[in-house]
């Protein structure tokens, strides 16, 4: 009980900048390495050749929109959760944390198992070349079927970072990296199984992470119980959390599908593209899901503050976030920019057409990188309030409303720098929704 006053208190009354670090640092050092260890991915696939390296980006948004069922839930319920901790009702946040859990797996094991007997055509959807459709397949299938654990983690990630336990997600994540670091050249290349050991050291990592999530519940750490007794369907509970996890799966969808169609975009001039492309992307994302590690510790500071209706402490959070992620992005921009080159000789064995364009996507993109900070503070802070349709607005910019009309038009006119500039315009654009967003929501809490 002294371990769940203490968490209740960190989320409540602890200094915003200690309540920040304690919440915020490790779900984004468990979210960094996660990130770095889908990098270290590419970089032991990427000596197999470009299409075993185009293979792995093919695959990826196919895999995120199977973790997207763990945001359904898992965010959807996080929300709910930290704001009715706020207001004192933790018998009704027990059956929201069981409720969300469960469904969760139904639901990823039913789509895995579709995504299994329709894995060729949906590969094709995806921009699999004939040169990296095998490579593809032989990933997939053996890493689509370790992504039921991952539904797992990514729900059980989101539940236990709103009861205030950000360190067991560190733990879950860090475990599962280092280990899937260390496994990946010994499966790929020691034991010569190409790109079918990458996916196998994967699921053995993925396995990892459950295993520490599984332990936390089983000895009753948690303020919850996850009894599948305890799961209610009533229409208040499921539309508490849709309102929240919906936004959360269509952004996640959305990820997918610009990844999806940068990957049929690029198919157009070579796998050497598609492989640049897919580097780009894991590079990026190390900064994206650092800082969206940082936020999912200011979210439950968030919703409980405003589910308590301390609203000073809730705007002093969002002002402390805004400032600590965009230093942080401005740094890792201007790391982006000024080594490009060097970071994408990394990931080839010497061909020059995919450091080019790599190297130049690259730079574009370090430079817009500078804005996600301010972004995805208020795309987390609209949901984190439980306000689902802003939240799915913005949310919905970076990677689709903007994204998807850019992605397919300017290539027509712009060719290949269509492809290269199509995430970075988007990201100047949705910065821009996000300031007449932010500015409307701070007024309406000013009446509050």
């Amino acid at each position: 009980m002294n371990g769940q006053n203490k968490k209740m208190e960190l989320l409540g009354t602890a200094p915003i900048p200690k309540a920040l670090l304690a919440m915020g640092i490790p779900t984004m050092i468990g979210m960094l390495v996660n990130a770095l260890y889908n990098l270290v991915d590419a970089y032991f696939v990427s000596g197999l050749g470009e299409s075993q390296m185009g293979a792995i980006s093919v695959v990826y948004p196919l895999g995120q929109v199977i973790v997207g069922l763990g945001l359904l839930f898992g965010n959807g319920a996080a929300s709910y959760i930290s704001r009715l901790l706020g207001s004192g009702n933790l018998e009704k946040a027990n059956k929201i944390a069981s409720t969300a859990l469960y469904s969760s797996l139904f639901a990823g094991a039913l789509v895995i198992a579709l995504s299994v007997v329709f894995l060729h055509p949906i590969l094709k959807l995806l921009g699999a070349t004939p040169g990296i459709l095998p490579y593809a397949a032989t990933y997939a299938g053996i890493y689509l079927i370790s992504c039921i654990f991952n539904v797992f983690n990514v729900t059980m990630n989101n539940i236990v970072t709103s009861e205030g336990a950000a360190k067991i997600t560190m733990c879950a994540l860090l475990l599962g990296a280092v280990l899937n670091i260390g496994l990946d050249p010994l499966f790929i290349y020691t034991l010569d199984l190409g790109i079918a050991g990458a996916a196998i050291a994967t699921a053995i990592s993925q396995i990892l992470s459950t295993s520490v999530y599984l332990l936390y519940m089983f000895r009753k750490k948690s303020v919850f119980l996850f009894k599948i007794k305890d799961c209610t369907y009533s229409k208040e509970i499921m539309s508490q959390i849709f309102k929240i996890g919906i936004p959360t799966l269509v952004f996640q969808v959305l990820t997918s599908l610009s990844i999806s169609f940068i990957n049929n975009a690029a198919g157009n001039y070579s796998d050497a593209v598609i492989a640049a492309m897919g580097v780009v992307t894991r590079l990026v994302s190390i900064g994206s899901l650092t800082v969206f590690g940082f936020i999912k510790g200011f979210q439950p500071i968030a919703g409980y503050s405003y589910g308590a209706r301390k609203f000073d402490r809730l705007h002093k959070s969002i002002r402390t976030s805004i400032l600590w992620s965009t230093i942080f992005c401005v740094v890792l921009g201007l790391v982006l920019i000024l080594f490009s080159t060097s970071i994408l000789t990394q990931f080839t064995t010497g061909n020059v057409e995919m450091v080019a364009v790599g190297a130049k996507a690259l730079r574009a993109n370090g430079i817009t990188f500078m804005l996600f900070g301010f972004y995805t503070v208020y795309s987390s802070l609209f949901l984190a309030l439980g306000k689902g349709k802003e939240g799915f607005i913005l949310g919905a910019c970076r990677q689709g409303l903007c994204f998807i009309p850019v992605v397919l038009i300017l290539p027509l006119f712009w060719g290949i720098n269509g492809i290269l500039y199509a995430q970075p315009i988007a990201d100047v654009l949705s910065a821009v929704i996000a300031v007449f967003m932010a500015v409307h929501l701070h007024r309406r809490l000013e009446v509050c």
